[in-house]
């Protein structure tokens, strides 16, 4: 059974699965890393889900502000033995109920072209493609998505 905890991002837990993101992010994406790492710090992310199977904590999620009526979901990460276990679901479900709770009005997110898991859980959960925005506007592997929540 997973149990989620709504957190910061000092949470030690979800500093130690970001690192292992890191890692991840780094072997697919190359020479492009350092690019998407500038936008991924974690150091003042308020809005922060750890799963945990057992005791094991074993994915994350966060959220933060995007604009006033948009909450960015970031640090999407589910360790690679508990995948298919439907973890990222959980976590994704429970940041959109929060965002929600918060009074946001959609979600979006960018993700990278060499990551279809990711595309894939998004996709299943009703998030539509979006033109690349912000930092991301011009950024080739990059992929974009938007999910209302009202």
């Amino acid at each position: 059974m997973i149990r989620l905890i709504r957190t910061n991002s000092e949470n030690h837990d979800f500093v130690e699965l970001v690192k292992h993101l890191d890692a991840d992010l780094a072997q697919r994406d190359g020479a492009d890393h350092s690019f998407y790492a500038q936008f991924n710090k974690i150091d003042t992310i308020k809005h922060v889900i750890v799963a945990y199977q057992d005791d094991t904590p074993v994915g994350c999620g966060a959220i933060k502000e995007y604009s006033p009526d948009t909450m960015e979901i970031k640090r999407m990460y589910t360790l690679p033995e508990t995948r298919g276990q439907g973890v990222a679901s959980s976590v994704l479900r429970e940041l959109e109920r929060w965002a929600y709770e918060l009074g946001y009005e959609k979600c979006i997110l960018e993700t990278g072209k060499k990551q279809p898991e990711a595309i894939a859980l998004y996709k299943k959960h009703d998030y539509q493609i979006i033109p690349n925005y912000g930092q991301y506007a011009d950024v080739q592997d990059s992929i974009c998505f938007e999910k209302n929540l009202k």
